[in-house]
């Protein structure tokens, strides 16, 4: 495979096939912590986690449960106790030289990683 040479990436749009886009949506909202920033049609919801870095669900039967993905926060720690509040709990802990990160499973078996660096603990 060639290399392209050095550039610069601007940001990403990520997707997350569910197999049940309502229930999907109340799980997402519960674990971002936030609304959809918009709708682009009945079976997708779009969340801006940063500028120019977005995560999107969308309704595919065929295509759940395989994603992986990892938010990088400030405190990781007080960002999955957030998400325990809103009754959504980790299914793991890893911990890799000062950075841990809380793996959470959706109803599909997507899997969202919550992490960043700890200093403490």
């Amino acid at each position: 495979m060639r290399r392209a040479g050095p550039r610069t990436m601007a940001g990403i749009f990520a997707g997350i096939p569910v197999s049940d886009f309502s229930q999907a949506l109340d799980w997402y909202q519960r674990l971002l912590g936030a609304e959809p920033a918009f709708y682009p049609n009945d079976v997708e919801a779009v969340w801006q986690l940063a500028e120019n870095c977005h995560v999107y669900i969308i309704e595919d039967v065929d295509r759940a449960g395989g994603a992986v993905s990892m938010i990088w926060v400030d405190d990781p720690v007080a960002e999955a106790d957030r998400i325990a509040g809103q009754g959504i709990e980790p299914v793991d802990l890893e911990k890799h030289d000062g950075v841990w990160k809380y793996v959470f499973h959706d109803a599909d078996g997507n899997e969202t990683g919550i992490g960043g660096e700890v200093t403490a603990g």
